[in-house]
């Protein structure tokens, strides 16, 4: 067979003939990878990462001559302008055998729409970087103390900060700070949650008036948002992210864990991926803010526990087995530099949120800190929706934590027409009941396709393909209209009464968009659509019914969606999917990127540090993985809501159509289940 060839982040792959450029197949396949030189290799808009190794989510193992050698043209390219590391010119490296290619954000036409927006609620300032205005008293040849002795025992004397120790590059700049500044300084003094020895970060001479920053990042398994913030006030002043680099190596967290079993070296890789993308993210959001990133003296880190470790270069391989063990779950404080963090004040710390669990990691832990159940009066489930879900069910009395293995596929990955959030994609979707008919929303405008001048408004971005909020809605949609029924299966068009009912084999497609005629897409949503959304939904439930479950409820009182997927789901088609338990609607709530705004609260709060260090140790975890009943729970919640579960005020709001289109799809509510097979 010809070689296999698959794209990252988009999933999209096949087959092409030896000899095929990069750009050629990703074109054929609708990959979303620039070029405007005509490959001629003159502009670089088409550099893509390829990546070797045994990739075992797709079967694939890479070879080190899976792409032509460098030619030329690139050679030529790199020495005048530079290609990054393990970069190569889309236009002119050929297919020679099965590739996995990474295509980067700054290669793609329609770049990712990082949607972790900061959250707006206030926060009680009191961060644990300060700056401190200090008179030092002079040196004098009867009192032999030195500058930094001095400075100590001023700090102590005018702001109550004693034990003060110093690095060796604050000590190299202090005594032309002192006598610069007439013996008046700024110090940036560091204080750690419960600690009795600070730490100076910076000295100025005079009165510093370029102010002190901190960045608060939220690393997603699937996108990295960091938020900066001035510490004098805690306002933000840039967001910004990025595609998590580590996607070539596996769109999970357990792909990325099975790379690093099966290719020595391959955490030092992930490791190196994302400790360069933060880097270049802190320099990114500097910029945009117009701000010294040597001003950034604290960073606050979140993630799940498989980026915990490799961000920190500790191989994940324990956490890819039972009993899914830690290098270590509490709170972590370090220098910036140690994971790369280079482009910042040299002597910055990083402050990292403690895990709960083995799946459950500092982005649950930042979650539990912005939301408070464990004050809430209400019994309140709270989902962080992402590839990796992870929930929290709790109240006064208790709070039980779990993870659930959802997939990349509410991210649009596994998705026939799927797509990362981007300008052109799919985000919303309404289908009518009668006409079967849909009409939908993209990202980056705010009509809807059948308003007038939406064609005009879209011209620039097109209509790209469908997003993880677009999929769910329209999944959502064609339960309620009649066109999918509750085991997930698509009708025919005869059944369903539309010609967008279209046959692919033995089952069908719906059509949401067709701009062939124009040269552009056609958009369906196929039957292996509906199965990679109802694998994901039935994870996601099975954990929250399993906490549930001991709890010893069938209803809860709250229901939270968070992260920034969870900030797009409608909680309505969320409910009619069966993603979530049934609750009423006025109770279904969005919380934003909650795990961002608990990273904001430990940056710019001390006392939220140990706040959430002492939640986390009353947190109970539950280990889905070994607990009998998830499995019973997810193959009863494949059905669309769910196979036993009552949905009383999901029948309120949005009654459902009883229809049944059998084994092949092809029939309707009338002639029932599946055909039984003619006899010889």
């Amino acid at each position: 067979m010809d070689p296999l060839v698959i794209f990252t982040p988009s999933g999209k792959r096949g087959r092409f003939p030896v000899g095929t450029p990069v750009l050629t197949a990703a074109r054929q396949l609708g990959v979303d990878l620039d070029s405007v030189c005509g490959g001629r290799g003159i502009c670089s808009k088409c550099q893509v990462a390829p990546s070797y190794g045994d990739f075992p989510k797709h079967g694939l193992t890479v070879s080190d001559g899976a792409l032509s050698a460098w030619n030329e043209v690139e050679a030529r390219y790199d020495r005048v302008k530079g290609l990054k590391e393990g970069r190569r010119l889309g236009c002119q490296a050929t297919v020679q055998s099965d590739i996995v290619i990474d295509v980067p954000p700054e290669s793609q036409v329609h770049r990712q729409v990082v949607r972790k927006a900061a959250s707006t609620r206030p926060i009680t300032m009191d961060p644990a970087t300060r700056l401190c205005l200090v008179e030092v008293a002079e040196p004098d040849m009867h009192e032999p103390a030195g500058d930094l002795e001095r400075l100590r025992a001023a700090l102590a004397e005018q702001w109550d900060v004693t034990g003060v120790t110093a690095p060796l590059r604050v000590l190299q700049n202090l005594q032309t700070a002192l006598r610069k500044g007439n013996w008046q300084v700024s110090v940036a003094v560091h204080r750690p949650a419960g600690s009795d020895m600070p730490v100076i970060l910076g000295v100025w001479p005079g009165f510093h008036e370029g102010g002190l920053y901190g960045l608060a990042i939220d690393l997603g398994s699937t996108t990295i948002a960091a938020h900066l913030c001035d510490l004098s006030d805690g306002r933000v002043l840039a967001s910004s992210g990025l595609m998590n680099p580590q996607i070539r190596f596996g769109e999970d967290l357990m792909s990325r864990v099975s790379y690093s079993m099966m290719n020595p070296g391959g955490d030092a890789e992930m490791t190196r991926a994302v400790q360069e993308a933060l880097a270049s993210l802190a320099t990114e959001i500097a910029a945009e803010a117009e701000i010294d990133p040597g001003l950034i003296f604290e960073t606050v880190i979140v993630c799940n526990p498989v980026m915990h470790h490799l961000l920190l270069g500790i191989d994940p391989v324990e956490l890819g087995q039972a009993p899914f063990a830690l290098a270590t779950s509490g709170s972590l404080t370090f220098a910036a530099d140690e994971i790369g963090l280079t482009t910042i004040a040299p002597t910055a710390r990083v402050y990292m949120l403690p895990c709960i669990a083995g799946h459950v990691g500092a982005d649950a832990a930042a979650v539990a800190l912005s939301e408070a159940p464990d004050k809430a009066e209400a019994l309140t489930l709270i989902v962080d929706v992402g590839t990796n879900a992870e929930i929290l069910l709790g109240d006064q009395s208790k709070v039980l934590a779990c993870s659930s293995p959802t997939g990349p596929a509410f991210e649009g990955a596994q998705i026939s027409a799927g797509q990362r959030a981007a300008p052109g994609a799919i985000e919303r979707v309404e289908i009518d009941p009668a006409s079967k008919a849909p009409r939908f929303k993209v990202i980056g405008c705010d009509l809807w396709s059948d308003d007038p001048g939406f064609t005009e408004a879209t011209k620039d971005s097109g209509i790209t393909g469908i997003c993880g909020s677009g999929i769910i809605e329209a999944v959502a949609e064609m339960r309620m209209a009649g066109i999918l029924d509750a085991s997930g299966l698509i009708g025919s068009a005869e059944a369903v009464g539309t010609p967008r009912c279209e046959a692919q084999g033995r089952t069908h497609a719906y059509l949401l968009h067709d701009a062939s005629a124009e040269g552009g897409p056609r958009i369906l949503v196929t039957q292996g659509d509906i199965r990679a959304i109802q694998l994901a939904k039935s994870a996601l439930y099975a954990g929250a019914r399993l906490l549930m479950d001991h709890r010893g409820v069938e209803r809860v009182d709250r229901v939270v969606l968070a992260g920034a997927f969870g900030a797009h789901i409608s909680p309505k088609h969320a409910m009619v999917l069966g993603m979530i338990p049934d609750a009423k609607l006025d109770n279904v709530t969005s919380a934003g990127n909650a795990a961002g705004h608990g990273a904001r609260m430990a940056l710019c709060n001390r006392a939220a540090r140990s706040e959430i260090e002492a939640t986390v140790g009353r947190i109970e975890k539950i280990e889905t993985a070994i607990e009998p009943k998830f499995q019973e729970h997810f193959v009863n919640a494949n059905a669309i809501p769910h196979a036993t579960d009552p949905f009383p005020e999901l029948s309120r709001i949005a009654p459902l159509p009883q229809v049944s289109f059998g084994a092949s799809g092809g029939g309707g509510a009338e002639n029932g289940g599946r055909r039984r097979r003619r006899r010889a």
